[in-house]
């Protein structure tokens, strides 16, 4: 350090020349306080395609094979085996709800058919006390935290049994006993929520990390924003998990982002962000569990990008025609995917790169499951899944009452003259309602 001319200025003695060179004061250097930068004297805007695209992380190939042995995560057989039959149940329940609701028994259904890898992998990973925010396609997580058959159907059907009373619409599940939110139908409206609940958990120090799922075209929404930046600037241990299937309700990527993805957002609001083989159920455990340690740890948030694609069983494609697969995969049972994708792409996904068929070609090559073992479990799980079906379509609705409760500890005035209104019409035409169907 060096006085020259009345202030002070940095030097420094090269190695080998002893050359003195001169390092800019800080007067030198941009001193805003949005941005570390330094100053250039060349006029160039950043070019959105500067790089040639953030990488998908993978540990197994598509014939379930590792590719790289260090990545293996070494997870016993019995972990392994309930991934599969979790992946593969979660497939015959959306086969059997779906057919439900084309039937008329139920009024609504959003199948998880090629995005079981995303929600197994992930749940895995996570702690069983970690609190989840679902979008609408995450039924396998609750799965695989053990979330009875019966009440998935309950839900669908809003009978007596269901744990919200009738009074979502179907494929709207909450666990509080398994830490999963009541999922509600607006589009990103969990993202924001997700990094308040982790800020809790920060402020209380209760080593835990909250995970949030959305899909890429959530991802547009401002609530994707706001959030993504609240987590950064609070400094929450919260997990975004984004599931990119390529169509959000029926937009394709080409015309819902110009961008790379999603995860090339995340270093814009200073979040570490990874992109991985949602058709991997490893890769998804591996970066989902080293999220969650960082995030704990660190008290920060993660971004993880599951690259995947909306589509149909493969134990199914072998029986159905062209034509058929023309009704499955769809967004919903409100949607008709074939107005914006071809039959073509759907089938090549479901015989190239499907997450069960993948893990099923690992489980094969260990010695851990075989034909016979496959015959059986399919054989059993659509029994298991059967049984809750019609035990679900016997249970009546639950009593009418139950619309006015559990908002308020104590009815408004307003409210108790809506049910005393609904009361004095039901008294007067209900031969015109089925209430023989409702509990009484």
């Amino acid at each position: 350090i060096l006085w020259v001319d009345g202030e002070v200025r940095p030097w420094v003695l090269s190695r080998g020349t002893q050359e003195q060179q001169h390092f800019p004061s800080l007067d030198d250097k941009p001193q805003f306080p949005g941005a570390s930068a330094e100053f250039v004297d060349k006029l160039e805007f950043i070019q959105p395609n500067v790089i040639s695209g953030i990488p998908v992380y993978r540990v197994m190939d598509r014939q379930g094979q590792i590719i790289n042995p260090s990545e293996d995560p070494h997870l016993p057989q019995e972990t392994v085996l309930k991934f599969y039959k979790s992946m593969t149940l979660l497939n015959t329940m959306d086969r059997i709800l779906y057919e439900s609701q084309r039937q008329g028994r139920i009024s609504f259904y959003m199948t998880n058919y090629g995005e079981e890898g995303t929600h197994v992998g992930s749940a895995a990973a996570l702690d069983s006390t970690d609190l989840v925010f679902g979008q609408y396609r995450e039924a396998g997580v609750l799965m695989y935290r053990d979330y009875p058959l019966e009440l998935f159907m309950a839900q669908c059907y809003g009978n007596a049994s269901d744990l919200g009373k009738g009074r979502q619409m179907p494929v709207h599940y909450g666990c509080k006993e398994r830490h999963f939110v009541t999922i509600s139908s607006p589009l990103a409206t969990q993202i924001p929520q997700a990094v308040g609940a982790a800020y809790a958990a920060k402020r209380a120090n209760a080593n835990r990390v909250v995970i949030c799922y959305f899909g890429e075209g959530a991802a547009s929404e401002g609530d994707a924003h706001a959030g993504f930046n609240f987590a950064a600037t609070l400094e929450c241990p919260v997990i975004f998990f984004c599931r990119n299937n390529g169509y959000a309700i029926s937009t394709p990527t080409s015309e819902q982002y110009r961008g790379d993805g999603i995860a090339a957002r995340g270093p814009g609001y200073g979040i570490m962000s990874i992109r991985v083989d949602g058709n991997d159920v490893f890769a998804v455990y591996n970066a989902t569990k080293e999220a969650r340690r960082r995030a704990v740890a660190e008290n920060q948030p993660f971004l993880i990008e599951a690259m995947t694609y909306r589509c149909l069983p493969p134990v199914l494609l072998a029986a159905l025609t062209a034509s058929a697969l023309h009704w499955i995969g769809h967004h919903s049972t409100s949607d008709d995917s074939s107005a914006y994708r071809s039959v073509d792409e759907v089938n090549y996904w479901d015989k190239q790169d499907h997450p069960i068929s993948r893990l099923r070609h690992y489980l094969q090559g260990r010695g851990w499951w075989d034909d016979e073992q496959e015959k059986a479990w399919r054989k059993q799980s659509r029994k298991k899944v059967m049984e809750a079906f019609e035990q679900a379509e016997r249970k009546p609705k639950p009593n009418p009452n139950l619309l006015f409760s559990d908002v308020y500890q104590e009815m408004p005035a307003q409210l108790r003259k809506q049910q005393e209104s609904l009361a004095r019409h039901l008294q007067a035409y209900g031969e015109h309602y089925p209430l023989d169907h409702f509990e009484k």
